[in-house]
């Protein structure tokens, strides 16, 4: 009679299949690892990117503060110049402002005329000079009447004097600024 080993045969399907198995089990851990490498080069890729970012955007803020320094100089720049503009400005509106007055007096005043002083109590102005000749004082006295800044220009004192042997005449006049 034949014998047949039955068990030969079982340890043999035994063996193909852990060896199936341990195959199928280094596969899997191989694409695993594989799948690992593949999302940490992944990850390493986003965070570079990211860092880059990051770089940039602080690149771009250190510019805009510096931009903003600048802003806020030119703002201040623009505030003391809008402050002499208001103070500019107020003197133009005060018709009778130191500065106005000294004006109006400079262009009426004749050539042969020199001013000494001036003397400003409220709105009465008192003026002492020395001039050439009568007919100068009259001259000034009348260029005063005629400006829209004067009124009751009145002769208070007319002498003559020497000075460097010459006859001139030394003056003193009271007239009223008119508020426009």
């Amino acid at each position: 009679m034949i014998k047949i080993n039955l068990l030969l045969g079982r340890k043999e399907k035994k063996r193909v299949g852990i060896r199936k198995e341990f195959i199928i089990l280094a596969l899997s851990v191989a694409l695993l690892l594989a799948g690992l490498v593949i999302v940490q080069w992944r990850m390493d890729r986003q965070k570079e990117e990211v860092q880059a970012k990051i770089a940039n955007t602080k690149k771009e803020i250190a510019y805009h503060r510096s931009l903003l320094t600048e802003v806020n100089k030119a703002k201040e720049a623009q505030k003391i110049l809008q402050d002499k503009l208001d103070v500019i400005n107020a003197l133009r509106k005060e018709k009778s402002s130191p500065a106005r007055v000294l004006e109006v007096l400079s262009v009426q005043k004749p050539e042969k005329i020199q001013l000494d002083s001036m003397k400003k109590e409220g709105l009465k102005l008192g003026i002492e000079g020395i001039a050439l000749d009568n007919e100068t004082i009259a001259n000034f006295m009348t260029n005063l009447r005629n400006s829209k800044m004067f009124k009751n220009v009145d002769l208070i004192v007319s002498e003559q004097s020497e000075q460097s042997r010459l006859k001139l005449k030394k003056f003193t006049l009271s007239c009223e600024i008119i508020l426009l």
